[in-house]
């Protein structure tokens, strides 16, 4: 039963026809086709619209990227163009099917870059940006942002409840999970906040059992997995296993050998393996073992990834194979301006 009224979306066409003709709309003409009137736009922006979607196999799945921008040149006091030496970070989005590369609008309070480090989520066809430094003053911010593919438009939500700096995140059911990362003190923490897409509220969570500073978020399931990371006293030495967070009972519970100790977890953790341990995609291949990122997709996963520290980053598609495992690695071709190094990224259902 819809809340919303479905009569003459299309004049001439009974309601049932009319709905399912918006339902096939390619995700990419929804901001064009919401403006055609203010029915369409009701149904459109709805989130009853977005499920009926999802339940019949119409929503698609995109990778999100946290991306170098090309460097910008300025003109130096004698005229000669000269580049910018921090780099800028924008949203690129990458459609596997197509393989057609797009570039989010900016921020308007951050017309010039998003923060540096922020971390994406994605819930109901929405894209979710969180936290990072201010790329001006590179103080860690509290900022939280919603992007709607339906409009295409960025709005400021309600913000992070403290700040906090390469945190775990992942997203489920409307809502995205954040735990652990350091405090402006450098102090690694054990706390966790649930973000509410549609209420715009943060509720927290019980903490987990120790500090995880850069530790890495996933979703498996109906559970937050939180990997990796390391205390205050232990700067840089990545413990092994994983905390997990059990959506529907809000407990959490470790899990001992789920990661190796002593290896980054940041950005490169994909679902479980054989023996029950966290796939790494840098361990995919040699080509991707360095700055990896990827980021899966449903039928394979998006990498990227370098041979070794200073080589530009490669960008291949891993197709999921029988049983869980991904096959080899097919290079992607990447337009002019979407080659920059990512920084982070994730999957989003639109």
């Amino acid at each position: 039963m819809w809340s919303i009224e479905l009569t003459d979306l299309i004049p001439g066409l009974p309601a049932e026809l009319g709905l399912e003709c918006l339902t096939r709309l390619p995700y990419s003409t929804q901001p064009v086709a919401s403006r055609v009137c203010r029915p369409w736009r009701t149904l459109l922006e709805s989130q009853e619209f977005y499920h009926h979607r999802k339940k019949i196999a119409r929503t698609h799945k995109v990778a999100c990227l946290v991306q170098a921008l090309p460097r910008k040149l300025v003109a130096s006091e004698s005229d000669v163009p000269k580049s910018t030496e921090s780099p800028s970070f924008g949203i690129t989005v990458f459609d596997p099917v197509s393989r057609s590369w797009d570039r989010l609008d900016p921020v308007p309070q951050y017309p010039n870059g998003m923060p540096l480090f922020c971390q994406l989520a994605s819930c109901e066809g929405k894209l979710v940006a969180i936290g990072g430094w201010d790329p001006v003053s590179y103080n860690s911010v509290t900022d939280v942002f919603v992007y709607d593919f339906t409009t295409s438009h960025w709005k400021k939500a309600n913000d992070m409840p403290s700040k906090r700096s390469f945190f775990a995140i992942g997203s489920d059911a409307g809502r995205v999970y954040v735990a652990g990362g350091h405090d402006e003190n450098k102090n690694a923490l054990k706390s966790a906040w649930v973000y509410d897409v549609r209420l715009d509220e943060w509720t927290e969570l019980t903490q987990m059992s120790q500090e995880r500073d850069e530790c890495q978020g996933v979703v498996i399931g109906s559970e937050f997995w939180v990997v990796s990371g390391y205390r205050t006293e232990s700067q840089g030495v990545f413990e092994g296993g994983a905390e997990v967070l059990e959506l529907g009972s809000g407990r959490w519970r470790l899990e001992d050998e789920a990661w190796k100790a002593g290896h980054c977890p940041r950005h490169c953790v994909g679902g479980l393996g054989e023996g029950g341990r966290l796939v790494s995609w840098g361990e995919l291949d040699s080509a991707v073992r360095v700055g990896t990122c990827g980021i899966m997709l449903g039928g394979g996963t998006l990498v990227v990834g370098s041979e070794y520290q200073g080589a530009s980053q490669g960008f291949y598609m891993a197709e999921e194979m029988k049983g869980g495992q991904n096959g080899n690695l097919d290079m992607i071709s990447v337009p002019d301006g979407f080659s920059g190094f990512v920084q982070s990224g994730c999957c989003a259902e639109i």
